[in-house]
């Protein structure tokens, strides 16, 4: 069968890799063709354009760059008509994808999401165009799985994939002494620093965590740096701090050696979790207190920002968000994490907790699977 698979970030990128392999167990004919990333395109399969390009944090940054995201949504749509697949797999990016879901709907191909939009979060009224433009939506929490069902949307829960992405991770095994040598890093304990992978929000996050290297000489801190970026992307942050190291294709490797992490809201809140990488979530958009009100009192429908506390349903980890990520507050967080052994041992219980909630790996297998059954049959 044809799949054209649009994801429109890293971690989408890393997900529909995972799905794409399972799927050619199934179909070993498969044919992909793809918006997405270097993970992807080591799976195989035609690549249409990289997340790199298409990725736009913010208000601000997706009106600057609107002429940019209309050329691509009408590339897109022409490479669709032109491939004729027999799915069209949408992976989070609802920005865009859902334009696309509109599009394929309309054209008569069938439409899978994978990885659904968080609109549980904002704008609830969007689960309207989900159940009349998307067949099926294949969710990774459980507690979204509950809010399509409610509002009679084809759902179903096959698993977290990021359990599968952590159960194969390179370097499982590997000791934190090994760790640090094969990194080239002292023996101080590590704070690790996860930034985002989108270039506004290394902008706008990493001088504020940067703000903390000064204030605790005692520990190292480390850079996870994007998969989309090189380490040119990041010397005008650290050029005053010479023993401050990024480190890339590593980081699971790091959240698991750090101490604990200061983590941009995302994806990476969950990996630090399951990990049991102690942290506090940061995160900061333009637009300063204007975008703080119209985000809390308007738009985020959800009382949590990051997915750990969503999930738990109470506040297991530290949310910074907009004002409230200072160097103030982010120097007693820090604090706590380091130096209180109680605070961190709270946080180690709601992980344990969130762990057993999550289940266990094998979402790419079984996603891949429903995919295929609802192909066949």
């Amino acid at each position: 069968m044809k799949y054209y698979i649009i994801a429109g970030e890293a971690s989408g990128d890393l997900h529909a890799s995972n799905l794409m392999r399972e799927i050619k167990k199934l179909d070993p004919m498969a044919n992909f063709r793809f918006w997405g990333g270097d993970l992807m395109a080591a799976v195989g399969g035609q690549m249409v354009g990289h997340y790199r390009d298409t990725a736009f944090m913010g208000v601000f940054e997706v009106v600057m760059n609107l002429s940019s995201i209309f050329k691509n949504i009408k590339k897109c749509k022409q490479d669709i008509l032109k491939y004729h697949p027999d799915v069209v797999i949408l992976v989070d990016y609802p920005g865009f994808n859902m334009r696309i879901a509109r599009f394929a709907k309309s054209a008569d191909f069938k439409v899978f999401y994978y990885i659904a939009p968080k609109i549980w979060a904002w704008n609830q009224g969007r689960v309207r165009k989900i159940k009349k433009y998307v067949d099926k939506v294949f969710t990774i929490l459980p507690f979204e799985t509950d809010f399509y069902a409610k509002h009679g949307v084809p759902v179903v829960y096959s698993g977290n994939p990021l359990l599968d992405a952590l159960h194969n991770r390179n370097n499982k095994d590997e000791t934190l002494e090994r760790f640090k040598i094969r990194n080239g890093l002292d023996d101080r304990p590590i704070i690790a620093m996860l930034a985002g992978s989108r270039k506004e929000e290394i902008e706008r996050l990493l001088p504020e965590m940067m703000t903390m290297v000064s204030l605790f000489p005692s520990f190292q801190f480390v850079i996870a740096g994007a998969p989309s970026f090189s380490h040119v992307n990041y010397e005008r942050f650290i050029e005053d701090t010479p023993d401050v190291k990024v480190l890339f294709n590593e980081t699971y490797s790091l959240l698991t050696h750090a101490y604990c992490s200061m983590v941009t809201s995302g994806t990476a809140t969950l990996e630090a979790a399951l990990l049991n990488c102690p942290q506090v979530v940061c995160y900061k958009m333009w637009g300063g207190e204007i975008s703080s009100f119209i985000a809390k009192k308007i738009i985020i429908k959800v009382p949590y920002i990051s997915l750990v506390n969503l999930i738990m349903n109470r506040e297991v980890v530290k949310e910074l968000f907009q004002g409230e990520l200072n160097k103030k507050s982010l120097r007693k967080e820090l604090d706590l994490l380091c130096n209180e052994d109680k605070y961190r041992a709270e946080m180690f219980q709601g992980y344990d907790e969130l762990r057993s909630i999550m289940g266990d790996a094998g979402s790419s297998e079984r996603t891949a699977r429903l995919m295929w059954e609802s192909l066949v049959n």
